[in-house]
């Protein structure tokens, strides 16, 4: 019946169930742990338009989560951020809408490359700092926003990770917000695009709706151990070793997808 349900074997079902999980410890610990869904899916075999839309709906459920926690915790303040959230709705549609329009022959191809290139950028950049910045943004700037969240929304529409990290880095940048709140915003506006993408990719056929919800469960359980778990090796260790992994998992796509 799992089988039939899933279209994959009980043994491959479990071990992407216990990688949704360790990505949601992971991404809970040090960040990062989204980049592990997508090559795990290819890896499993489902078709590159399906592995993205059904990545989406897994992402769904940690960042709907996360969004409500910094909303209520008064971390995100939406008056501020109008202008951002259009553009990221607009961008991630337009996003997925290219995506799909690209073949499954070259998806297949260039998905594993931009996974490789976000993970050596993860593995080399520095930890980021608060640096005396405020919490609320100093300049609103409208236009910033909407070149902002087209253009990070149509990323992660496309194929999306490290969104998170581009979001934090950029609002740091430019509003000169600290770290809590830039990482509150950041979250928000890749939930927007997360959900919007979902949409589209629904709409277009390409989520599979059991598995996705089955894999952001286990993603939400991997977060909440990985939240309340005191880790004695620290993120130091644990977010290199990570990312190793995943440039490893992602290197072997490239191979199979190139070479083979």
């Amino acid at each position: 019946m799992i089988e039939t349900v899933f279209g994959l074997t009980p043994a491959v079902l479990l071990l992407l169930l216990l990688v949704a999980f360790l990505a949601g410890f992971i991404d809970a610990v040090a960040g990062g742990g989204g980049m592990l869904t997508i090559p795990a899916l290819l890896t499993a075999g489902l078709p590159p338009h399906m592995a993205l839309g059904t990545n989406k709906l897994c992402a769904s459920f940690g960042s709907v989560t996360a969004s409500l926690t910094f909303y209520r915790r008064g971390i995100f303040q939406p008056r501020y951020w109008l202008a951002a959230a259009i553009g990221t709705a607009i961008g991630a549609m337009a996003g997925t809408l290219a995506a799909d329009q690209i073949s499954a022959e070259w998806l297949n191809q260039l998905l594993p490359l931009i996974i490789i290139i976000t993970a050596i950028y993860a593995l080399i950049s520095k930890p980021l700092t608060d640096d005396n910045q405020g919490t609320i943004p100093q300049k609103r700037r409208p236009r910033a926003q909407w070149l902002q969240g087209i253009s990070i929304g149509f990323y992660d529409g496309v194929a999306g990770p490290g969104t998170g990290s581009f979001w934090t880095l950029s609002n740091m940048a430019l509003y000169r917000m600290n770290l809590l709140y830039s990482s509150g915003l950041a979250r928000v506006m890749n939930c927007i695009s997360n959900v919007v993408s979902l949409l589209t990719f629904a709409a277009l056929g390409h989520v599979n709706l059991l598995l996705g919800a089955s894999l952001g469960f286990a993603l939400m359980i991997g977060a909440y151990v990985g939240a309340r778990s005191a880790i004695s090796l620290g993120s130091r260790f644990i977010r290199p070793v990570f990312t190793l992994v995943v440039l490893g998992i992602a290197c072997r796509l490239v191979w199979q997808n190139w070479m083979g």
